[in-house]
């Protein structure tokens, strides 16, 4: 068995061709706005008393969508947090499995994390709970955690198939 592109590190699961033009288009437009949220606080802060404290609860909902639309890209272009000491001394077949594996395993937290979050947001629906800050309804906020944690699932599918098809190297 030849060992090339992958002898070192993990083998990305990026299908050839894949771009993330969704995803870095959501994840700038993410951090633009918690750049903005946060400028307009630090200046409204330094030129009166008044302060924004209500913008955190923005700010942290924009942060958990910036982790889970980096999630869903690093997934499939291979830079999810792995421990890699032991796959990359293995050859391609067996580093293949432990991927398929840290796969699979990732789909299945992401999946719970998906069914809590549904949950998590109906009963923030069903209980009529209100944010702290701006008094908005909590499961605008909670809503998400499940719609970003599928897409998130959708890109380890896309990367497991791409890897499940790759059958040598």
């Amino acid at each position: 068995m030849r060992e090339t592109e992958f002898s070192t590190g993990p083998p990305p699961t990026l299908p050839p061709g894949a771009r993330f033009r969704a995803e870095r288009f959501l994840g700038a437009a993410a951090m633009a706005a918690m750049v903005a949220i946060t400028l307009a606080n630090v200046l409204v802060r330094y030129f009166t008393d008044i302060s924004f404290a209500f913008t955190e609860e923005v700010s942290v909902f924009l942060l958990v969508f910036l982790t889970f639309v980096g999630s869903a890209k690093a997934f499939l272009d291979g830079n999810q947090i792995a421990v890699t000491f032991f796959t990359d001394k293995l050859g391609w077949r067996w580093r293949r499995r432990c991927l398929l594996f840290g796969l699979a395993a990732s789909a299945l937290m992401l999946a719970l994390l998906c069914w809590f979050g549904v949950r998590m947001a109906w009963d923030d629906f069903d209980m009529e709970v209100t944010s702290p800050g701006l008094g908005a309804p909590q499961w605008l906020y909670t809503v998400w955690l499940p719609i970003l944690a599928a897409a998130v699932i959708v890109r380890i599918a896309q990367g497991f198939v791409h890897v499940w098809r790759k059958r040598t190297q």
